[in-house]
This record gives C-alpha cells, structure tokens and sequence, in this order.
C-alpha cells in the first residue's frame, strides 16, 4: 500500500481504529497510524497534508 491508495488505507484504519474520532484526528496521529499499517510500504516522507486530509475524508465516509 502506498499513500496513493487512500481509500484502502481507509478501510485498514476504520478496520484497526474503529473507536478513534476521526473527525477531530491530529494528522500526526493519522500519518503513525498510517505507517503502522502492516501493508503500508511507502516513504514516510512523501506524505502531504493535501494526502492526510484525503485519508481522513475517506475514512469519514468509510465509517459513516
């Protein structure tokens, strides 16, 4: 999984995280959990806040 692959990243985080408020989430927060994914295997560093707000909209309407 890359950052690029924002609704599966989505999905993980719902399925690993499903208590977390994701609505109020730190992107600091949002970019560890990211990289703890299991399938993850991206540079930490190409991440943007542009590529977080993405996940976390994903993640909104993944849960909802």
């Amino acid at each position: 999984m890359k950052w690029t692959d924002v609704r599966d990243i989505a999905i993980e985080l719902e399925e690993r995280h499903p208590d977390a408020d994701n609505v109020n989430l730190r992107f600091t927060d949002l970019h560890r959990w990211v990289m703890e994914l299991p399938m993850f295997e991206d540079d930490p560093s190409r991440s943007s806040e542009k590529i977080l707000e993405a996940i976390q909209m994903a993640w909104i309407d993944e849960r909802s």
